[in-house]
């Protein structure tokens, strides 16, 4: 499949769709995930003025630095119908922007909500007339259901980074580092066809403890339960994330154990209540529920989980208070875990598509505990 097939001209008309019902004029959507998926264009965001008008109906238009103009062309853009216009260096461009939106007087204007703030004021001052909201009033609604191909996109991502864990019995080994085992991971994230690392957690003993940890200089000793918690983005951007959890030898603590086999319940369980018409706290609670009867409900110290897609982290969000109801081609992980401080932690994550049947895992490993 190639990008092409992703990025298509039906996202555009779709925005514009979405646009007209929020009374919208135009978007304005600069490098980063929304210009991707609108676009295609992985343009860098750089302090030139790169900027997708969009108007509520019409072709687009794509204000890209001159020097970047053959990458924006070699991107899924081209073949969209947009108006590209450039502009060398020395030349302002924020009235380029101002010419695109001739039409209106005094448009309503989505921006992206990652745009720098340098860029906002630059586009306010050549439009004293104009509102100003976010981007995400229209975009957040189209890029939180998955399209099928989207869906086979994730799927890829999350049977590589697979690929990457059961692996894992080359590089963690008493007397290396974190951060040796990290660089082996991320060298082998690359090898099973990512694009890019995005992360690569290695939470030793203690370390465990802290969610997000890194990796350190802290030497994996033998004994070690060691959280691994990997992932990357796909040439076309669609990313992958999956935690296992591993010993460093044939034992474990009881205390461990038993709250292991918990989480594993709390997990699955969060897995089998995917379905549409579910809300996102309510399966939230479906996990913390598991954990605090057994209780260790203090010790689950984040969300359940979070939406994945061109962004590692997006909507849906799996959390207390979010009312979201969940529908068919919602993409997000289930990652309940638990963290006794200074000692150790536990976290297993897959990422997982609803579908009007349920739940489907794009990370099929098992979740038992792996001795190495």
């Amino acid at each position: 499949m190639s990008d092409d097939d992703l990025f298509t001209s039906e996202r555009l008309s779709a925005a514009q769709s979405a646009m007209a019902d929020a009374g919208l004029d135009a978007l304005l959507v600069v490098p980063g995930p929304d210009l991707r998926y609108l676009t295609g264009y992985h343009a860098l965001p750089l302090e030139r003025l790169t900027c997708l008008v969009l108007p509520v109906s019409g072709p687009g238009t794509l204000i890209v630095p001159r020097l970047e103009r053959p990458a924006a062309e070699a991107s899924p853009a081209v073949n969209l119908g947009l108006q590209f216009v450039d502009y060398p260096d020395g030349v302002d461009p924020f009235p380029l922007v101002t010419d695109a939106l001739k039409d209106f007087a005094a448009p309503s204007l989505g921006l992206s909500n990652q745009m720098w703030a340098e860029k906002v004021l630059g586009l306010q001052a050549v439009l004293p007339k104009a509102t100003f909201g976010l981007a995400n009033q229209v975009l957040t609604q189209l890029r939180i259901r998955k399209t099928p191909a989207e869906i086979a996109a994730l799927r890829r991502a999350g049977q590589a980074i697979d690929e990457v864990h059961k692996r894992m019995g080359e590089w963690l080994r008493p007397g290396r580092t974190e951060d040796e085992v990290a660089a082996d991971i991320a060298q082998a994230i690359r090898e099973v066809g990512h694009a890019t690392v995005e992360f690569t957690i290695v939470g030793s003993g203690p370390n465990g403890a802290s969610p997000h940890h890194e990796s350190s200089s802290r030497v994996i000793n033998d004994g070690d339960i060691v959280v691994v918690d990997i992932g990357g983005a796909m040439p076309d951007g669609y990313g992958s994330d999956c935690t296992r959890m591993y010993v460093l030898g044939p034992t474990v603590p009881d205390e461990f154990r038993a709250g292991y086999e918990v989480l594993r319940k709390a997990h699955m369980a969060a897995i089998e209540a995917v379905r549409p018409g579910i809300s996102a706290q309510d399966l939230d609670a479906v996990a913390r529920d598991v954990l605090t009867e057994a209780g260790y409900g203090e010790l689950f110290l984040h969300r359940t989980g979070h939406g994945i897609g061109l962004q590692g982290h997006e909507d849906p969000y799996i959390v207390a208070g979010n009312e979201l109801i969940l529908e068919a081609g919602m993409t997000f992980s289930i990652e309940p875990g638990v963290y006794w401080k200074d000692r150790f932690g536990a976290r297993i994550e897959d990422i997982v598509v609803c579908t009007e049947n349920g739940a489907e895992r794009f990370n099929t490993l098992p979740t038992e505990l792996v001795h190495l």
